[in-house]
């Protein structure tokens, strides 16, 4: 067993020493980028170590190359999707030229709301007021000002459709 051991041990350093460079160029060509392919060779002698009690003479060449093709297309894989995922952020990422001016655009909006909610009958606007402003949910609404649930959600589904008209008049 011990023989046997030391048999696929010198097995993997000698087809390091026969195989890497041809390994090493073969992912090179696949991936374009020496580092990576560097790293890439030392991992497939690496999970040829794994492999000890497999190993034969006569098929670890192919072996290697299975190897190596598995690891290529694993790292091409992430590659590709790694560029897809960065692609996406940056074509999704919200390009602001100018932030002072967007903060005075939101400024004036916020104005405009404001200025809408103060026409509100008061129990209309101390639920809307409680609901935008203090982020409160319609049950904590109606259990603070001992209204029904759903007298709390007209109230709310009135006073947005009135503000969101004035603010398309505003905008």
């Amino acid at each position: 067993m011990e023989n046997k051991k030391m048999t696929s041990v010198q097995l993997i350093a000698d087809s390091y020493t026969s195989y890497h460079r041809s390994v090493y160029l073969y992912i090179c060509y696949r991936i374009n980028n020496k580092e990576e392919a560097e790293d890439i060779a030392q991992d497939v002698f690496l999970r040829l170590m794994d492999y000890k009690q497999m190993l034969r003479p006569d098929t670890v060449k192919f072996f290697i190359y299975t190897i190596s093709r598995n690891l290529v297309n694993d790292y091409l894989r992430r590659h590709y999707k790694k560029q897809e995922i960065t692609s996406y952020i940056y074509d999704h990422a919200t390009t602001c030229t100018n932030e002072t001016e967007n903060q005075i655009v939101a400024n004036d909006l916020l104005a405009c709301e404001k200025r809408k909610l103060r026409t509100l009958p008061e129990q209309r606007r101390k639920i809307y007021i409680m609901s935008r402003f203090e982020d409160k949910s319609s049950s904590e609404i109606s259990a603070k000002l001992n209204l029904s649930r759903r007298t709390v959600e007209n109230h709310l589904f009135i006073s947005r459709k009135e503000i969101r008209e004035y603010m398309k008049q505003c905008i």
